[in-house]
């Protein structure tokens, strides 16, 4: 794995993945200040966060197939021009209407990023090597939502929250010069295989158990990372009315968390099977959901319970994220688009839509988010369960 092609397509990886994970964070800390520039209750900024994910899950669906028909750097390519273009969208158009369209639009750009960061790696490799693999792309992509909140309460307390946009065009920009100039096309022509049909394609893929379970592993644990995500803003600024520059920074606490999860998945991927780094994710993230659900029952709100509880389920996140990718994309040699777009679109298509409903409640304890993460874990649980019944001692599900 770590001969020299490995490296520039590590780090070009990871750029295209930040451009998503600097979107989708970047705001958080300005939500009390955009609430009272668009005159909306800071609540409804959550729908921003939904905006984004729904169509960035979506859009994978569509990107996927298509990257296995004409290769993965056309798709890419295409993918941030559409970025730009929704990122324009937010700043010429002043309306709470026009952030949601924009961010909309940004979400089908940087689907295209995030279908492609699955596929990849798996064009190039498989086995505990491919897990290896995505356990450093993990590694290395948590350094961006590491930056972009503290980024972007720096960026609103200085000028505005309108400058963090501006911010997001200009790095899109730069990614897709960086693309241009040095991405190689990791399934050239002469390597590609006859594709099936897209109807077909989505059948195989979605018809083996050991990608069902994986796949519901995913969906559910984004699912909690992202509801976090988008409630953290509102219960530290508007709730605690702390503000922007220290919730930027007690936002971006937790994510060590994954590095050092994604830290043990790698460490351990040639030792421990793909069951038992599961079942040690689940620890962790069943740990971290109840730090947050205890004090909210008692209708607390504290700051070091709602960052000591995500970061251990964003260490639970970071062993698990890696693993069940691997095990899922691995036995689709042929349709690695397809079911990296599957994971992807699905599995942000479902936190958009928990996102969206958990906007539909008052944000105003914690316990509502403990709620939602705690539901997130079973739904984890169970897809341990189907794996269980459904592996075999060749797909490594032994506990």
């Amino acid at each position: 794995m770590y001969r020299h092609s490995f490296y520039p397509l590590f780090f070009l990886t990871i750029l295209m993945v930040a451009v998503g994970q600097m979107t989708q964070t970047l705001y958080v800390p300005s939500i009390p200040m955009m609430a009272g520039d668009f005159n909306v209750a800071s609540g409804q900024l959550q729908a921003v966060m939904a905006c984004y994910l729904i169509p960035y899950g979506l859009s994978q669906f569509v990107y996927g197939p298509l990257s296995d028909r004409i290769g993965r750097r056309p798709v890419l390519l295409i993918g941030m021009m559409v970025f730009l273009v929704g990122t324009l969208t937010i700043q010429l158009i002043p309306s709470f209407t026009a952030l949601l369209v924009g961010s909309l639009i940004q979400g089908m750009g940087t689907g295209a990023g995030g279908a492609m960061s699955r596929t990849v790696m798996r064009d190039r490799y498989s086995g505990a090597e491919l897990n290896r693999a995505n356990s450093l792309v993990s590694m290395g992509v948590i350094f961006s939502p590491l930056l972009a909140p503290v980024l972007g309460g720096w960026l609103t307390e200085l000028f505005n929250w309108r400058t963090g946009y501006w911010f997001l065009f200009g790095f899109g920009a730069v990614t897709t010069l960086a693309l241009l100039a040095w991405f190689g096309e990791t399934l050239p022509q002469a390597a590609r295989q006859q594709p099936l049909r897209v109807g077909a394609a989505y059948r195989h893929v979605l018809g083996n158990p050991r990608f069902q379970g994986n796949l519901l592993c995913l969906m559910a644990t984004f699912a909690g990372l992202a509801v976090f995500e988008a409630a953290a803003g509102v219960l530290l600024g508007d709730v605690l009315k702390l503000s922007a520059r220290t919730v930027s920074v007690l936002f971006v606490l937790p994510l060590p968390g994954y590095l050092f999860g994604a830290w043990l998945s790698a460490k351990l991927s040639f030792r421990l099977s793909q069951g038992k780094l599961m079942r040690l994710g689940i620890v962790f993230l069943a740990l971290g959901s109840l730090i947050i659900l205890l004090p909210g029952l008692f209708g607390v709100v504290s700051a070091a319970s709602l960052v000591g509880g995500a970061a251990v389920y964003f260490i639970g996140s970071g062993i698990l994220y890696p693993t069940a990718t691997s095990c899922a994309i691995e036995p689709f040699p042929g349709q690695a688009g397809t079911a990296g777009a599957i994971l992807g679109g699905m599995q942000n298509l479902g936190a958009g839509i928990v996102t969206l409903l958990a906007a539909c409640f008052p944000m105003e304890g914690q316990v509502t988010l403990g709620v939602i993460m705690t539901l997130m874990v079973l739904l984890v649980a169970l897809s341990f369960a189907w794996l269980r019944h459904h592996g075999s001692p060749h797909e490594q599900m032994a506990v």
